[in-house]
């Protein structure tokens, strides 16, 4: 009787119960991790602390919207994640794209001296620290690039996880119900509003002012699904491309901005989607995602 009622229930219904049982399952968990993490909110997160609770929130929703399709009668391909080769083809021409709007946003500002290379690249400095430094010898530049490798390898399946969890949740499940009872534009705009403010979770000063990024990022994964057919591939391939090279980036040394301009120019608190350039570049993709349709 509960399956029945479950499966003929509203939309909003079916979306506040995924979310319930979701955070419910989740709660418990993430409070004995914080216990076990040493972690006492609100303190900010470190990285192992938030990928110990990044890998419990993410390794139950799955479960839970797995459920949820059993009792509709779907699969997670009538979501968009379909392990076909086109599937995989999708999601590496979506991680090329992602990669080249980051050299272009991050290329620009270098070029025009708004950014410069972590503390260690600052002018009249030695920057023997760089992986691919000329001046080094041959071996210790192996070894550079070596070390690299290792740092940013494992990001890489970390944001494939990441982005393919995220695009299944809000532009597969989430997406797909809100367009039973809205236009595609409103479903989009009420999903992209829920992924930017689930972002608060983690953490809420740095993470405020990058709200409005987050909910454009959100409806320009959102127009790569529709430009793909449906399918998920294409936004994993651009939200892992974006989550790796932005990790990266930040694991190497990161970058700093040199207040040539003003600081909403390139990013509140150093956020580059808290700031004007990382709009332009998602406008750019989606007028990209845009030519595809036409």
């Amino acid at each position: 009787m509960t399956v029945l009622w479950l499966a003929n229930t509203s939309t909003l219904i079916k979306i506040t119960i995924f979310f319930g049982v979701w955070m419910g399952l989740w709660m418990p968990i993430a409070v004995l991790s914080a216990f076990a993490l040493n972690w006492r909110p609100p303190q900010p997160l470190n990285q192992t602390q938030k990928l110990t609770l990044l890998a419990s929130l993410y390794g139950i929703a799955p479960i839970v919207l797995w459920k949820i399709s059993q009792v509709e009668g779907q699969s997670f391909a009538d979501y968009g994640l379909a392990w076909r080769f086109e599937f995989f083809r999708s999601i590496i021409l979506g991680f090329g794209l992602a990669t080249i709007s980051l050299i272009v946003l991050f290329g620009f500002q270098f070029s025009m001296g708004w950014l410069h290379l972590g503390p260690q690249h600052r002018e009249g400095q030695e920057q023997q620290s760089s992986p691919v430094n000329s001046d080094l010898p041959a071996k210790n530049r192996w070894v550079k690039l070596w070390q690299t490798a290792i740092l940013v390898l494992p990001i890489l399946l970390i944001a494939f996880w990441i982005s393919s969890t995220e695009e299944l949740i809000f532009r597969g499940f989430l997406q797909k119900q809100l367009q039973q009872e809205y236009s595609v534009w409103v479903a989009t705009l009420i999903a992209s509003t829920i992924f930017a403010l689930s972002h608060l979770l983690w953490e809420l000063r740095h993470t405020f002012p990058q709200l409005p990024g987050l909910g454009l990022m959100g409806m320009v994964l959102t127009l790569a699904c529709v430009s793909n057919g449906g399918s998920l591939g294409v936004a994993i391939g651009l939200h892992a491309g974006w989550i790796w090279g932005m990790s990266s980036l930040d694991t190497l040394g990161g970058v700093k901005a040199t207040e040539k301009v003003p600081e909403w120019v390139t990013g509140l608190g150093g956020q580059p989607l808290a700031g004007v350039s990382a709009i332009v570049m998602l406008l750019m993709v989606a007028g990209v995602l845009d030519l595809s349709l036409r």
